[in-house]
Order: structure tokens, then C-alpha cells, then sequence
């Protein structure tokens, strides 16, 4: 792992993934024990065509609107989950 080969120490968490989750962030954090508010999750997005990373806390949500306007721009939408895997 390029963590391990930098020197950065971590511990991986598993859990049962469940595609038909809600919520697939506060399912996480649900099955971690971890408090909402304090597992977080990344979502890929593209403003006026480019793509961005938010990372959020897993009960939050992103409002596309002000996502572009943070970012100078004057769209947002998600990021297609493909297009995403392969950045």
C-alpha cells in the first residue's frame, strides 16, 4: 500500500458492505460503531466539467448548487460511478 511504503501509520476497518443501504455512509459508520458525524465519506462530483473530491461527514449532505458556487463555478452535478473509479 503507498501508506505503508510512505510510513503512515493506519489501521484498515472492515465491514458487510450493503449495495442496497440507503445510505451507504451511515451504514458504514453503523457497522463500524462509529458515530455518524464522525465517518466520512467522499463523493465525486464534477463542477462545470471538472471533476472534485467533497469529503463530508456520512450524515451530511451536498448541496450541488453550493458546491459550484464554492468553487467559482456554475454547475455541479454528481459523477458518474465509473468515471469516478477511474481517477
Amino acid at each position: 500500500m503507498a501508506l505503508r511504503k510512505l510510513g503512515i501509520a493506519f489501521k484498515l476497518h472492515t465491514y458487510v458492505y450493503d449495495s442496497n443501504a440507503e445510505s451507504i455512509g451511515l451504514q458504514a459508520a453503523e457497522a463500524l460503531g462509529v458515530d455518524p458525524n464522525r465517518m466520512l465519506k467522499t463523493l465525486m462530483a464534477e463542477v462545470d466539467g471538472k471533476p472534485v473530491c467533497a469529503v463530508v461527514p456520512s450524515d451530511c449532505e451536498v448541496s450541488m448548487k453550493k458546491l459550484a458556487a464554492a468553487l467559482g463555478g456554475k454547475s455541479a452535478r454528481m459523477m458518474r460511478p465509473a468515471d469516478a473509479e477511474r481517477l
